[in-house]
């Protein structure tokens, strides 16, 4: 399963009074795992940066610039995440952004029903709790220091290892690493040894008669016909 997280920066808080996206950051996570592929642009929003905005990214006019405009990586974006789920963090902020920006460009923009909201999460796992980015980075011990200012790539990064922590931490994804894991020789996963006992058969004779009937019925095509093949009962 692949999944994009994703962060945005602006130039303030609404855009609907003007503010305009300044810096988008993507993360690929495939099977909730970092698949080192990421996205990253600087955007030229065609108009001043207000302090407070700067104080918060530190990104000038000055050195915005000389950035594409929004209409100039609206495809590369959209291209970029595909049909993926989207995770942000306090997702109307951004989702809210990018679709005026996409809107200004006339491209299709991003539908609620694939955007996974970290916040909401936190919040029902941590009622109560301060549930900011840089407190669940603490909360789960994730290494924050390299975050001296906002920036959306960085906090995209740091969103990806709390996204997993959230929705199960190490265990799910050690899970899915041990799926994909290379096989031996006997089909199993490396590492993985065959049992010095088997299990004795649960089914009955009756039941695998049964059975083997069922699956005559299925054609020769039947998923089945494979453990029949090698031998293996379905016991």
């Amino acid at each position: 399963m692949r999944e994009i997280v994703l962060d945005t920066e602006t130039t303030g808080l609404d855009p609907k009074s003007g503010d305009r996206v300044v810096e988008i950051g993507c993360v690929e996570l495939v099977n909730h795992i970092a698949s080192g592929r990421n996205w990253h642009r600087y955007i030229n929003p065609e108009r001043d940066m207000p302090q407070p905005a700067f104080e918060v990214h530190g990104l000038s006019a000055a050195f915005l610039s000389d950035k594409p405009v929004f209409s100039a990586i609206a495809e590369d974006f959209l291209t970029f995440i595909e049909d993926a789920p989207l995770i942000i963090h306090n997702a109307n902020f951004d989702v809210g952004f990018l679709n005026a920006e996409l809107g200004l460009v006339e491209m299709p923009v991003l539908t609620r029903g694939r955007v996974v909201d970290t916040l909401a999460l936190a919040r029902r796992k941590h009622p109560g709790a301060s549930n900011s980015l840089d407190a669940l980075c603490r909360r789960y011990q994730i290494d924050a220091s390299s975050r001296t200012a906002h920036g959306a790539l960085i906090d995209a990064e740091l969103l990806a290892k709390v996204y997993i922590e959230l929705i199960g931490g190490h265990q799910a994804a050690l899970e899915l690493s041990a799926l994909s894991a290379a096989r031996g020789p006997s089909g199993r996963p490396a590492g993985v040894q065959a049992r010095p006992v088997s299990l004795a058969p649960r089914l009955t004779g009756e039941e695998r008669l049964a059975h083997a009937k069922f699956v005559e019925t299925l054609g020769g095509g039947a998923i089945w016909r494979r453990y029949q093949d090698n031998g293996e009962g379905a016991g």
